[in-house]
């Protein structure tokens, strides 16, 4: 690597810090990405240089240490973790190594197990969301890449006479098995300076992805790649390859050391990575593994690692096959749930680790008592039906009562014209929860915290504004009142501000479920097979129906009340949804870690918003005194 790769890193450094015209300082994101960067380059360059104890190159030697140097300094910039201390002793050694001009493969592996480690403690995104269209990248590679380094990858292109230094051999079996996916995706993305290999970074990320595999796997015959395959399909290295984060992460020079067989895997992998998600863990396999790493990250005395283990253990995992469980076994579903939040409690209270591990354990056992009872195979064609109908009514419910309520108030008042509010509210909520839903897909990692933590807030604004409208219908339920209504005539009353207080609840209604909604049935589509696909879809067509027959009838018997019982009922519905929202608010948030969950003996009913702990309780029994004092308020202006 050429000298000048030193002050394309330095730039490096600045330019993942940057923000807009003020230059503001690398964000600690920047800095351990930086170290990573840096990393790699040592891992793959050392070696070239430095062989039988003798330096070939002084100028790239010094450049190692530079960045050697750079790396314990950046390294004491992070923010503090458990396994800080440890890193920064063996980036002194590392440089202590190339001090003394230790053989290539030593401080490769030094540099590597170190890039790993920063990796891991600061949880440096450096995997694809999805896995690349390798076809795709073959493609970028003839159009962008071909013409350097030739149509095999061998750096024989027409461009490639008289460039210094010459185009990388993807052929050049030294250097490839030193260079992690990840570190060759990064070359891509930021280029080299001072050399002819540019930045694309008009290529969009999963693009660079795409080109990364494709040339990555240019030097695999066919023969290793179907040796890779027959390996890969009698289950050998899914434990190594275990999502594409470990595939991308890992040198070939690093998974040959475990054998042969595994190398291939490799190979076959980076050709075909579609084979790396579908063979993601089950749900509650996932929930497994991650008990485990919390276990042993409470061991070692990292708390907060441990907790937001937990917390993925729940939200990533379990919760994903909830609604399937809760049909054949609610009490189960209830139990394991309650522990699970019991675990998360005993690592904020600082349980001793034995009372963790001892708690880690019982949930594993709720785990495989809920695995015997949805079966090791795909759901069956009833199972699936009933699973699929019941997430559309138990999560549409409180949206569909919500809006049947507001829609049948602005039809009773003659104020038809106010419905362009709700349906703008409750049609801009289906637009963006399927953004929301394509953005976490194909954009960004949205995690099950995050999507609590939106379930949680959504739900309570909307309590509030259900508070606000349901104090204003009921404050009108009167007769004195309603007189006075008529008279200052339905268009000023109904002002502006609570059209948009509607629109706003029907948005919120149905926006803090649908994403969530998506997600479940993903989940369920999945677990069905290809054999319950259509049981899936006619569970949700009648979960739809059953929908609109209960909005239908509000809406249908609703208005044939009286104007004074009907204002009353109306907003006395709103009432209740409104201490509903707050409870399933507070537990949304509670299961995201956001607030603390301190479990009560008491009844357990999602579909009111009861959940058994003292915060949401505490919250709800607020609102209910805050409904009963508007309740008095307005009675007592009402006959005043």
């Amino acid at each position: 690597m050429a000298a000048a790769a030193g002050r394309w890193l330095l730039c490096a450094v600045l330019a993942l810090g940057l923000h807009g015209p003020a230059f503001a300082a690398p964000t600690d994101d920047a800095k351990a990405q930086t170290i990573v960067h840096m990393l790699d380059y040592v891992s793959v360059d050392y070696p070239e240089f430095v062989q039988d104890g003798k330096i070939l190159n002084a100028e790239e030697f010094q450049e190692q240490r530079e960045f050697a140097t750079q790396v314990i300094e950046l390294l004491g910039q992070l923010p503090s973790q458990p396994a800080q201390p440890a890193l920064l002793q063996q980036a002194k050694t590392l440089l202590e190594r190339i001090d003394a001009k230790a053989p290539g493969d030593e401080v490769s592996t030094l540099a590597t197990a170190l890039r790993n480690g920063v990796i891991q403690a600061w949880r440096v995104s450096v995997a694809p969301r999805k896995a690349p269209d390798v076809a795709a990248g073959g493609k970028l590679f003839a159009e962008h890449c071909a013409a350097c380094h030739g149509a095999q990858g061998r750096g024989d292109g027409q461009l490639a006479k008289g460039m210094e230094p010459a185009p990388s051999n993807f052929h050049d079996e030294a250097r490839m098995r030193q260079r992690s996916l990840y570190g060759l995706y990064n070359t891509i993305t930021l280029g080299v300076d001072g050399t002819s290999m540019r930045a694309f970074s008009e290529l969009s990320e999963a693009d660079r992805w795409a080109l990364t595999f494709f040339a990555a796997g240019l030097r695999a015959d066919s023969d290793t790649v179907a040796k890779g395959a027959a390996a890969w399909r009698r289950g050998e290295g899914k434990t190594v390859f275990d999502g594409l984060r470990p595939l991308v992460t890992k040198a070939p020079g690093e998974v040959a050391q475990a054998g042969s067989d595994l190398d291939a895997v490799r190979a076959y992998l980076t050709q075909e990575p579609q084979a790396v998600q579908s063979a993601a863990p089950a749900p509650l396999d996932f929930s497994r593994a991650k008990l485990d790493e919390a276990a042993q990250a409470y061991a070692r005395g990292d708390r907060e690692g441990a907790r937001r283990l937990a917390i993925a253990a729940y939200l990533e995992g379990f919760e994903l096959v909830e609604a399937a469980l809760d049909n054949v076994d609610a009490a189960l579903r209830t139990e394991t749930e309650r522990e699970m939040m019991a675990l998360r409690s005993a690592i904020g209270d600082g349980k001793p680790a034995e009372a963790v591990t001892a708690q880690v354990d019982k949930i594993k056992a709720l785990l495989d008592r809920a695995d015997e009872k949805l079966g090791s195979g795909n759901l069956s064609t009833t199972a699936a039906f009933v699973s699929s109908l019941l997430i559309l009514l138990r999560e549409g419910l409180e949206a569909i009562l919500v809006l049947a309520a507001i829609i049948a108030f602005v039809v009773k008042t003659g104020r038809r014209d106010a419905l362009r509010y709700i349906h703008f509210g409750w049609m801009g909520a289906v637009v963006l929860g399927a953004a929301t839903w394509a953005v976490a897909s194909y954009v960004i990692s949205i995690s099950g915290a995050d999507r609590e933590v939106t379930e949680g807030v959504t739900a309570l604004l909307a309590a509030v504004m259900l508070l606000y409208v349901g104090w204003w219908l009921h404050s009108r339920s009167s007769a004195q009142a309603w007189n006075k209504f008529i008279r200052e005539q339905v268009d000023t009353a109904l002002g502006k501000r609570t059209l948009w207080a509607m629109a706003g609840i029907s948005f919120l209604a149905v926006y803090r479920e649908l994403f969530e909604v998506i997600l479940f049935y993903e989940t369920l589509w999945a677990q069905a097979g290809s054999e319950g696909h259509g049981a899936v879809l006619g569970g949700m067509a009648a979960g739809a129906l059953l929908l609109v027959i209960i909005g239908g009838a509000i809406l249908r018997y609703g208005v044939r009340l009286p104007i004074g019982p009907f204002f009353a009922v109306t907003g006395g519905l709103l009432a209740v949804m409104a201490v509903v929202f707050v409870g399933n608010g507070v537990a949304a948030l509670q299961e995201a870690g956001v607030l603390d969950a301190t479990a009560v003996r008491f009844i357990s009913l999602p579909l009111l918003g009861i959940h058994p702990t003292a915060q949401g309780l505490g919250l709800q029994v607020v609102t209910v005194l805050l409904i009963v004092t508007g309740l008095w308020l307005n009675r007592k202006r009402a006959t005043a």
